[in-house]
């Protein structure tokens, strides 16, 4: 009797569960190995506000928010895209919906009970788990020979092939530190630097008084805009926090990409944020201007504008006592306030990162050119995406296709 081959993938995240899943699938003996106690904790984390797994808008809008990694991603997701990851979904019990934003969410609004199903279903068909296995990736890397670490000791496992899905570098806690990326570099893997993504931004500094009263508050109903040194702009309404040293929240990452770059290469990144975007500038320049009487400034933008507390507190990080008495001045600053950004936040606090293994060092199967018989998925590439469910797909869709690259090679 010929014995299946078998197939380690390393890391129990989104894309290693999904290479599990599709290598189960077709025949292979699968074993995940993780360093944490149990799988798929920061996909747990990311489900703690409701778990947004994919987008619903039209697919070529949904290839767009990948940027320079579309044309590496777009033929994994074209088989295993945001309608098949809510069809996966359904199959393992949980129906989902579609928000207000286009964004698909579980009904409950829930990871636990997915990720329960999901290890269910990929324990029943044979795939084995084994947590606390820390992969000793700098040493000298062999698929015949994987090291770990584990509690009772080091081991040495064999496979026939493997499937890295070791995350990116963000939430260290939580499993993903990066530490892959130099081991990977050192068997001749091209890999870009891993960056922050998806994060918040230091700024030039909040005044003490602005700091100490609004920090942790939303700019709610706003808009922001920026072009860079390079011609490329954003533009978009939403909202956003402020911190205790600058900025973060969705609106922000959304732009993240654009401003890190732009610190990189400049040193500094200024975006302007319209306080009132459903307003023109006319009609905020009228507003400003009209007689207030003995009603003081703030008073009168309140009354005339809704302008009050952050709005408000940023107008006067903004401006001068003098310049805010100057219609004018004021009402621009109203539509274009400009805030000046000087570092992204440390990687660790990041929701996701960029860089990782480049495309060119992979073949068409996700394949390492250096290591045959080695594949990578997940947030280990080189690529990024903003938050709305752009992160999870991907990842997943990643997974799915190394484990075809797996299985071919395996003559599977």
């Amino acid at each position: 009797m010929t014995l299946s081959p078998t197939v380690a993938v390393i890391g129990g995240g989104p894309a290693g569960l999904m290479a599990a899943e599709v290598l189960g699938a077709s025949g292979a003996q699968v074993h995940v190995y993780d360093a944490m106690p149990s799988v798929g904790r920061k996909f747990l984390l990311a489900g703690r506000g409701g778990l947004n797994l994919t987008h619903s808008e039209p697919f070529d809008v949904f290839m767009s928010r990948f940027g320079e990694g579309r044309a590496q991603l777009e033929p994994m997701l074209a088989q295993f895209g945001p309608q098949q990851v809510r069809e996966w979904a359904t199959g393992l019990g949980i129906e989902t919906f579609v928000g207000t934003s286009g964004r698909v969410f579980p009904t409950d609004m829930k990871a636990a009970p997915l990720l329960r199903a999901w290890l269910h279903r990929l324990r029943a068909a044979g795939v084995q788990f084994h947590m606390r296995h820390r992969w000793l990736g700098d040493a000298a890397f062999d698929a015949a020979a994987l090291r770990f670490a584990t509690p009772a000791g080091e081991i040495s496992v064999k496979a026939d092939a493997v499937v890295l899905a070791l995350g990116g570098a963000s939430w260290a806690r939580l499993g993903s530190d990066g530490a892959w990326a130099p081991w990977l570099q050192g068997r001749g893997i091209d890999v870009a630097p891993l960056l922050p993504a998806n994060c918040g931004f230091d700024g030039a500094g909040w005044s003490e008084h602005f700091s100490s009263r609004f920090a942790g508050q939303p700019f709610k109903s706003v808009a922001i805009s920026f072009a860079d040194s390079q011609g490329r702009s954003f533009a978009r309404k939403g909202e956003f926090v402020a911190t205790a040293t600058g900025i973060e929240g969705s609106l922000i990452y959304a732009a993240s990409a654009l401003l890190r770059d732009e610190i990189a290469s400049q040193g500094s990144a200024t975006l302007l944020l319209d306080l009132l975007p459903d307003r023109s500038a006319e009609q905020v320049l009228a507003a400003v201007k009209h007689p207030r009487g003995a009603r003081s400034l703030s008073s009168h933008l309140k009354s005339r504008l809704g302008l009050e507390g952050i709005k408000a507190g940023v107008l006067h990080e903004a401006l001068s006592r003098e310049a805010m008495q100057d219609p004018v001045q004021l009402a621009a600053t109203i539509k274009a306030v400009p805030l000046k950004l000087v570092a992204t936040r440390p990687i660790d606090e990041a929701i996701s990162t960029a860089g990782g293994v480049r495309f060119d060092a992979l073949d068409a199967q996700l394949m390492t050119s250096a290591l045959p018989g080695v594949f990578v998925a997940g947030e280990m590439l080189d690529w990024e995406a903003p938050t709305g469910g752009y992160l999870l797909t991907a990842s997943m869709a990643s997974g799915a296709a190394a484990a075809r690259g797996a299985a071919r090679q395996l003559s599977l």
